[in-house]
This record gives structure tokens, sequence and C-alpha cells, in this order.
């Protein structure tokens, strides 16, 4: 199934899987670098569809970054987080 819309790069549930696959190289939690790097390449309506995803393949939605720091309190200093910040508390974020 692909998703896609004016704008958008066409995202494939295989595509999204590939965001599921993180390396840390610094002590940050994989679950923490996985969301983090969806949250910096995807538009809103398909971080939605990838928390989905992050979520049924049962991975940590408040992991933390090596200095203690969950994906919601991260993005929460950005401008552009508020939106995502409301997506991963919509799927029990903490």
């Amino acid at each position: 199934m692909a998703i896609t819309g004016e704008g958008l790069a066409i995202w494939t549930e295989e595509r999204l899987k590939t965001f599921l696959q993180a390396d840390s190289f610094d002590g940050d939690d994989v679950d923490y670098v996985a969301v983090i790097r969806a949250y910096r390449h995807m538009p809103p309506e398909i971080f939605t569809k990838f928390v989905a995803l992050y979520v049924a393949e049962g991975h940590d939605l408040n992991a933390k970054n090596r200095n203690g720091e969950t994906m919601v309190q991260t993005m929460s200093s950005h401008t552009q987080g508020a939106e995502y910040i409301e997506i991963l508390k919509a799927a029990g974020a903490a």
C-alpha cells in the first residue's frame, strides 16, 4: 500500500518499516533514534502512520536519549514539534 499526496514522496509500508531499524552510536535508546529520525524526515500525516506501525511492532514510545529525555521532551523544544507531540501522545507517549 502506498501513501501519496500532493508534494509527498510515495511512502509504502516497506519504506516506513525501514525507519524502525535504527542504530545508536552515542548511547541513545534505538527506539528513540528511530522516532527522531522519522520525525526529521516525515510530514505529520506520514509520521502518524509510522507511529501506528512503531507501536504495533512493540517499540517504546517513551524511550530516552543519553541525556534522559524522551522524544516528547526533545520535540517540545522545536518550533515545528507540537503536531508531532500530539501524534505521539495520542498513541500513548507520556
